[in-house]
């Protein structure tokens, strides 16, 4: 397995919100794990969301007797929202944090994926499939077909999302499952990557054999089209 990973603050930002956690080592009784997270909230409380519903989601994992991948992703990530939420609520300047998280574990030739909010996993083999499902007020807008795809994508509405941890007393969580072939790649970001660059061109870049460190290369084109968000970017070859 070779696993890529950077975040950037972008062009935009004076403050990253975006935080990503890689294992390729068992944490629990996860034989590796992945997440993305992209906070929101005023002054430094995205930042803090962010990091704090990770570190809890991977405490929880690390702590869960469960085997079933799906039962111990979820039990984190339920963990994470009760967690931020309760410090939101406890300092009033942390009030109304929240952060989008998407998690993924490669197990027996399988990947498990879970999912809260609008940051993406991809799967890139022949063609580029986006696996999780964003939680936002125009991706629901575009699956009931009321916009088209590309209306959706230039929506000055399209960053207002329906789900998110710690923003309510409970999270659904969304899963997702496929099997490995040799030859599959995983991309999991926030969206400062997805808003930032088209799906088409991620999937050129990801299928560059001549590019070493794709996260890298990744990130300098979203920065390249405008940088106006964070951007966090893991790229998974399972069987490299």
């Amino acid at each position: 397995m070779k696993v890529f990973s950077a975040t950037d603050i972008g062009q935009k930002r004076k403050m990253n919100q975006d935080y990503i956690f890689t294992s390729q080592e068992p944490i629990g009784n996860l034989p590796n794990l992945f997440i993305v997270a992209d906070g929101m909230g005023g002054h430094n409380a995205g930042d803090f969301a962010s990091r704090y519903g990770v570190s809890v989601m991977v405490e929880t994992v690390r702590r869960d007797k469960n085997f079933n991948p799906v039962k111990i992703m979820r039990n984190a990530m339920e963990a994470a929202n009760r967690e931020v939420l309760e410090q939101s609520r406890e300092d009033p300047a942390m009030a109304g944090m929240g952060t989008t998280m998407v998690a993924c574990t490669l197990v027996g030739g399988y990947a498990y994926v879970a999912n809260v909010g609008d940051s993406r996993l991809y799967l890139a083999n022949d063609t580029m499939t986006q696996i999780s499902q964003d939680h936002s007020l125009i991706a629901e807008m575009v699956r009931l077909g009321e916009l088209t795809p590309e209306e959706g994508r230039n929506h000055p509405d399209k960053n207002i999302i329906t789900r998110a941890i710690g923003t309510a007393d409970t999270v659904q969580v969304d899963f997702f499952d496929f099997r490995l072939n040799q030859d599959d790649q995983i991309l999991m970001c926030s969206d400062g990557l997805s808003n930032m660059v088209e799906d088409a061109r991620m999937f050129e870049i990801l299928k560059d054999d001549s590019i070493e460190d794709k996260s890298e290369a990744l990130i300098q084109e979203a920065n390249a089209n405008g940088g106006k968000d964070n951007i966090a970017v893991i790229v998974i070859r399972p069987y490299a």
